[in-house]
């Protein structure tokens, strides 16, 4: 596998052009500004400009300037592509976490008691969002990176099996000696489906 994703293109159009040329305007403070003489000019030409060929010239560039992208699938890639994907997830999910702006509207079913809406103090006004909401999605994104890295192991569930060094006549006998903690065992792929499920259910909501 070798994949490569540019960063996305920045949009150049009039006010754009504009600011370019009156680029001795970014030293001022905003609050002064409105005051200059050449802002209000710069203001007029961003406004004039938008209404010509200008603006359909810089829309028609756009179009044309893709994000740099190229993928190659090799075909082991796809032989355990569940463990594939996991190490690739990992990673993405730890740096969204760590420099996302904002969280997604989650709903408390998903999350434990002590971090749902309900558990909140009451909202000042009913369009705020409650004290429990980023905490509720850094819950749950720490559940999508728990899940996924025990994904990404070749073996997550070993600990659950307990193995004897006793020599057995056949490997029937060596089966049977196994012991395994169910309950535990249980709860580990319980944890794991629930992870893989928030991530399914918020994929539209990861992003920065």
């Amino acid at each position: 596998m070798k994949i490569k994703i540019g960063p996305y293109k920045n949009w150049v159009g009039p006010y754009q052009i504009v600011d370019a040329i009156f680029f001795w305007q970014d030293r001022h403070p905003d609050d002064k500004l409105a005051e200059r003489w050449d802002y209000k000019l710069s203001d007029r030409m961003s406004e004039w400009l938008a209404d010509t060929w200008v603006n359909d010239l810089c829309e028609w560039i756009q179009s044309k300037r893709g994000r740099n992208i190229k993928i190659r699938i090799d075909p082991w890639d796809t032989w355990s592509m569940d463990h594939t994907l996991a190490m690739i997830v990992v990673p993405m999910l730890k740096q969204l976490k760590a420099t996302k702006h904002g969280a997604p509207h989650t709903d408390d079913e998903d999350a434990p008691e002590h971090l749902r809406s309900t558990a909140a103090p009451a909202k000042e006004n009913e369009w705020d969002i409650d004290d429990n909401h980023f905490k509720r999605w850094d819950w749950m994104m720490d559940e999508m990176i728990w899940a996924f890295e025990q994904c990404a192991m070749d073996d997550s569930t070993a600990q659950f099996f307990t193995h004897t060094d006793t020599d057995f006549k056949d490997i029937n006998d060596r089966i049977a000696s196994i012991e395994i903690d169910e309950e535990g065992l249980k709860q580990h792929e319980d944890r794991i489906k629930n992870g893989l499920r928030l991530f399914a259910k918020y994929y539209r909501g990861l992003w920065d």
